[in-house]
């Protein structure tokens, strides 16, 4: 400091003392303890315990004061559920899905535990914001549920969040051997006669109808399972009887059940969501399916020849699937799809079409009434449309996020993975045989 004459005193070491009530500079809450002598609990504006107060020990409430009366914070968490299957597993909308602590995403909990909340803040990324769907569904019937709706269509991966199941590495040997015991049981059922062979499609497409419903329960759907069966296993029953007119009078008493059958579902439960996977493998399994029936209904073809036809399209059917899994595995370089199936190559579609025209010009045309024109008239059509119905399955298996839809098959999978391209292959003879007059 300089005195008055304008020299530089000497320093004192004093400190200047500033007043806690100076006028310049202001302390919120001494003011009223200076003047009153007592200190206020609880601001009435912040509620707040004021600074001057001694710690109590008193953690602030985090739930928003104007819900804390009329929203029951226990709510929002899934009653307890007993799970012993795989598929027990999977997490969908309402149930906890533990998958997102890992902390492989950005803004998973081990990052960010505000990712608890309910609804995602505008500024997260895509990435963030999927974490958000595992949260229980708002009121179906609030502003909140439109806004989860909109993040839940609006993402860029709808699949996104679906559990997968993983399949065991599938042995070449195993699935050769079982192959040749599956021909080898066809056969013998063939031999046997008409009525053999109808009971063996209907307990195959039941079987088959069932895994895909598995899928679509493992997936979060809530198809109508045992209406669906019924529906597949009486189409078959009808069709064997009175041929394809069976189908119409079906899929009409399916829609009506299916109506009644959903009339008093849980409001949780996605109605559009679990009939139409309910339609769609009754068309898929079923009304394919059951063309194998119409072709060996005694009174489809004159000679009872349909046998023959049937036969040949399983025979073809095989030497496809068989063609294609050797010869893909062997040269396979160019996946067919790699979005949908990266396993099935060109090369392995190319070599299935060889070993069916192979099958078609030699073995079929040992059976009456086939001749080789005939056998390689069909073998190329079936050349066709047995690998779309492999990307059909394999389509919908992405779909419901499993990598099998059955295990029952040693080396094979499910009975689906069996006959995936026959449910294209039957209807497909079924028209062909029309067309050129083999009735």
């Amino acid at each position: 400091m300089r005195s008055e004459d304008g020299t530089q005193d000497e320093p004192t070491g004093e400190v200047p003392v500033v007043s806690t009530f100076d006028p310049r500079v202001r302390v919120t809450g001494a003011e009223v303890a200076h003047a009153t002598g007592e200190v206020p609990r609880v601001d009435p504006e912040t509620l707040l315990q004021p600074w001057t107060d001694a710690p109590t020990g008193q953690v602030p409430i985090v739930v928003a004061r104007e819900q804390a009366d009329t929203v029951d914070p226990w709510s929002h968490i899934p009653a307890p559920a007993w799970r012993e299957a795989e598929a027990d597993w999977v997490a969908h909308e309402g149930q906890f899905d533990a998958s997102f602590l890992a902390g492989d995403l950005p803004g998973a909990l081990a990052d960010s535990p505000s990712m608890w909340a309910e609804t995602a803040p505008d500024h997260l990324s895509d990435a963030e914001e999927a974490l958000f769907d595992v949260a229980p569904r708002p009121d179906p019937e609030s502003g909140a549920h439109r806004e989860w709706r909109t993040r839940r269509t609006s993402r860029s991966n709808p699949l996104e969040g679906r559990a997968v199941r993983s399949g065991a590495n599938r042995s070449v040997a195993l699935a050769t051997l079982t192959g040749i015991a599956l021909v080898l049981f066809v056969l013998a059922v063939f031999y046997v006669g008409p009525l053999a062979v109808a009971v063996l499609v209907v307990v195959t497409l039941a079987l088959g109808a069932a895994e895909v419903f598995a899928g679509f329960r493992a997936a979060g759907a809530h198809p109508a399972t045992f209406l669906g069966i019924a529906a597949v296993v009486l189409l078959g029953v009808g069709v064997y009887n009175k041929g394809p007119a069976a189908v119409a009078p079906m899929a009409t008493l399916l829609i009506l059940f299916g109506f009644i059958w959903y009339l008093n579902a849980e409001k949780s439960v996605d109605v559009v969501d679990g009939f139409g996977a309910t339609v769609f493998v009754f068309v898929w399994v079923g009304v394919l399916g059951t063309s194998a029936l119409a072709m060996v209904a005694p009174h489809a073809y004159v000679g009872r020849h349909g046998l023959a036809y049937t036969l040949a399209t399983i025979l073809l059917t095989v030497a496809n699937d068989s063609g294609a899994l050797f010869v893909g595995r062997w040269l396979g370089k160019r996946p067919l799809n790699a979005r949908l199936s990266p396993n099935k190559t060109v090369e392995g579609v190319i070599g299935g079409t060889l070993f069916t025209l192979l099958v078609g010009a030699v073995v079929i045309p040992m059976m009456s009434p086939w001749t080789m024109r005939l056998g390689l008239e069909a073998a190329l059509v079936l050349s066709v449309v047995v690998p779309m119905g492999d990307l059909l399955e394999s389509m919908v298996k992405r779909t419901l996020g499993v990598k099998d839809l059955g295990r029952v098959l040693p080396g094979h999978g499910g009975v689906m993975d069996r006959i995936d391209g026959l449910l294209f292959a039957l209807p497909t003879m079924y028209f062909l045989t029309h067309a050129l007059h083999l009735g």
